[in-house]
């Protein structure tokens, strides 16, 4: 059973060493910030009208758009007027295509931190209410009466945070 312990041991060793080390939220902000200047056309965009059209246009039918791009080829007017090729807009929808796996992997990539985030919070809110229900009882004994000023400040504080302020009647539009 030792010998086995000891290989496992060995084993976790090895694999701690050739791991690439953990970042930091320090680091990760650093190479975000860094990727960020680097992609094309990356930009933010309000929410406006505006947007909201380009949202709207941005949807259109892919086969519509082929079919367009068969018309471009067709003719050099067509091409000439629009200003691209039909060979340069299938490059642009490839593109896009391989930008929107991108942004699939980036979503999952914020889920899973999003995810760490809840489990670190629910591990911070696991020892605080450990610590405060441990330290409600152990007040209860003269030894340890140096911890009831914490034991009175988190009971008048809230346990979880602030919940969601109930409509006001008066400015909720009446039913149907």
């Amino acid at each position: 059973m030792s010998i086995i312990k000891s290989s496992n041991q060995k084993k976790t060793e090895i694999d701690a060493s050739t791991a690439a080390p953990m970042l930091t939220p320090d680091d990760v902000l650093q190479q975000l910030r860094a990727l960020r200047q680097r992609i094309p056309q990356f930009v933010q965009l309000p929410k406006n009208p505006e947007t909201h059209a380009m949202r709207r246009r941005a949807r259109l039918n892919v086969a519509f758009a082929r079919e367009a791009f068969g018309a471009v080829g067709a003719s050099d007017l067509v091409q000439g007027i629009i200003g691209n090729s039909a060979e340069e807009l299938h490059q642009a929808e490839d593109e896009m295509a391989r930008w929107t796996i991108v942004e699939s992997e980036l979503s999952a990539m914020l889920s899973g931190v999003a995810a760490g985030n809840l489990v670190r919070r629910e591990r911070i809110a696991h020892a605080a209410l450990q610590a405060y229900n441990l330290s409600s009882q152990l007040v209860k004994q003269e030894e340890y009466a140096y911890l009831l000023p914490h034991v009175e400040r988190m009971k008048r504080l809230p346990k979880f945070g602030r919940r969601r302020s109930k409509p006001d009647p008066e400015l909720q539009p009446p039913a149907a």
